[in-house]
């Protein structure tokens, strides 16, 4: 299933993606895709919908962010050995685990506003794990039984706050905006190998990450275990699990960096596409 949330910023409802693409309303099924809605037996209730028969939704609404409630957005750093390579940084041993702040998340085609005092705003294309149960010192073997599903996470960076103002890179990391998650969120059964997945990414038109998942160091049953072992896991949670070669901040000669006016498309096979327009502070 593909789940959305539409309509205007904090009016939004759920939806799931019908055959021929289009938007079906299941409010009367769920109240919002939440904490709620994410768990095992929401999930089969909305899947036990004819989706075919119902009438599709009309127009062509925005789309919010996918899920709705997050109280905790957790990201893993360098975890694409591509990527790490790039950076000139050290292959970790370990994830490298740090937060996104929720007040973030945006809907996939929203604009990305520069915050104040930033200098080097990047681009990060990355799979977000969705959780839908409540994990807590999970075995390897149950991690993937507490996942919803996956959705495309654009983890937006302004690398100045995140690595020259000193601290940890949370900083970096969490301004309006810089959280943008959709179109949808598909539940883990329609993702067959998330181990084989490209991912892209473009600027202005301009070929800027071409990736795939197979490059990642820690796959995703090791992250959602990994994380169990230090907080606990609630349904509507997020872990965003880095990104492939092709950050601004990596470029060679010298590095580029997003302005005003740029325009930033992304996805990820079967899980949809991002649109977003840089804008300034306001």
């Amino acid at each position: 299933m593909k789940l959305v949330r539409y309509g205007s910023a904090g009016k939004e409802k759920p939806g799931i993606i019908g055959p021929d693409g289009k938007i079906r309303d299941i409010s009367k099924v769920v109240k919002d895709i939440n904490a709620d809605a994410l768990s095992p037996s929401n999930l089969a209730k909305i899947k036990k919908l004819n989706v075919a028969r119902m009438k599709p939704v009309p127009g062509n609404p925005r789309l919010g962010p996918c899920v709705s409630g997050t109280r905790h957005f957790v990201a893993i750093g360098l975890n694409y050995i591509d990527h790490a390579k790039e950076t000139n940084a050290e292959i970790p041993k370990e994830p490298i685990i740090f937060e996104k702040a929720p007040s973030c998340i945006s809907g996939p085609n929203d604009n990305i506003m520069i915050p104040k005092e930033s200098k080097k705003l990047d681009w990060e294309v990355e799979l977000c794990i969705v959780i839908g149960s409540r994990g807590r010192y999970l075995t390897k073997e149950k991690a993937m039984s507490v996942v919803a599903g996956y959705c495309v996470c654009h983890d937006v960076s302004e690398r100045h706050f995140q690595l020259e103002r000193g601290g940890q890179w949370t900083k970096g990391k969490g301004s309006e905006t810089f959280g943008p998650i959709g179109p949808w969120m598909v539940t883990k059964d329609e993702i067959k190998d998330h181990k084989n997945l490209d991912m892209w990414l473009d600027v202005n038109g301009q070929k800027m990450q071409r990736g795939n998942t197979r490059t990642m160091i820690f796959d995703i049953p090791h992250i959602v275990w990994y994380c169990s072992q230090f907080f606990v896991l609630e349904p509507g949670d997020l872990i965003t699990t880095g990104t492939p070669p092709g950050v601004g901040l990596g470029m060679k000669p010298e590095p580029k960096f997003l302005k005003a006016g740029d325009v930033v498309t992304l996805g990820i096979a079967g899980m949809g596409e991002q649109k977003q327009k840089v804008v300034p502070f306001k």
